[in-house]
């Protein structure tokens, strides 16, 4: 089903659109939960959005625990897949699909790293500072498990949320490129499946501490 510029699909990726992502070397993704703790809640939604800017949003199904295709995308070898705020989207992934996505790059890390003149490193300054794009956050908050019912509103909002990633992303790269700081990004970005099993078990950040 498509809704204004973006696909829909239920459950997992079509063959097709499928075949389009895999031709990136780079693609934008993001999840809607019903809230931010992987073991008690679902995920409801995956977004997707490439280069030439061709959206896919992916409805699953409570109890859900395959998604074949959008397996197969994202652990592709040759393609980064682009979060913002990769730790949390991993770990949701691999909860409850059991998809191990790699290799990543997280805009949330990156703008940490680079834009250390300001505190503020939400998507939507990111996107403002960077894309010059003001984001509706106004659907922020919705109840994302109704899958099958929701509103073109709330699709759009999903949809915004990868749509910018990649222009973002190139940017940051920039950024960091010119502060020295992309080797230290990518090693970052190495450690977040570690990260990711960390929470999974449950564990706290405090591991790290003395």
């Amino acid at each position: 089903m498509a809704v204004a510029d973006f696909q829909v699909c239920d459950r997992d990726l079509t063959d097709e659109v499928l075949a389009e992502f895999l031709d990136a070397e780079a693609i934008a993704a993001d999840t809607e939960t019903m809230g931010l703790l992987p073991h008690r809640d679902r995920l409801c939604l995956v977004q997707l959005c490439d280069p030439l800017g061709n959206l896919a949003v992916v409805r699953i199904e409570r109890g859900q625990t395959t998604a074949p295709n959008l397996k197969k995308l994202m652990e592709a070898p040759g393609i980064t897949k682009v979060f913002h705020f990769a730790r949390f989207d991993l770990a949701t992934l691999k909860r409850h699909l059991g998809i191990a996505t790699n290799p990543t790059f997280c805009t949330k890390i990156a703008s940490k790293l680079a834009r250390t003149y300001t505190p503020r490193h939400g998507l939507k300054d990111l996107v403002m500072e960077l894309e010059r794009v003001e984001l509706d956050k106004s659907s922020q908050c919705s109840d994302w498990g109704n899958a099958a019912n929701l509103s073109d509103e709330q699709l759009r909002y999903a949809a915004n949320d990868v749509r910018y990633l990649l222009g973002v992303r190139q940017k940051l790269i920039e950024m960091l490129e010119r502060e020295e700081r992309l080797d230290l990004a990518y090693r970052c970005f190495d450690c977040l499946p570690t990260f990711v099993d960390l929470d999974l078990m449950q564990y706290s950040s405090s591991i790290f501490e003395h």
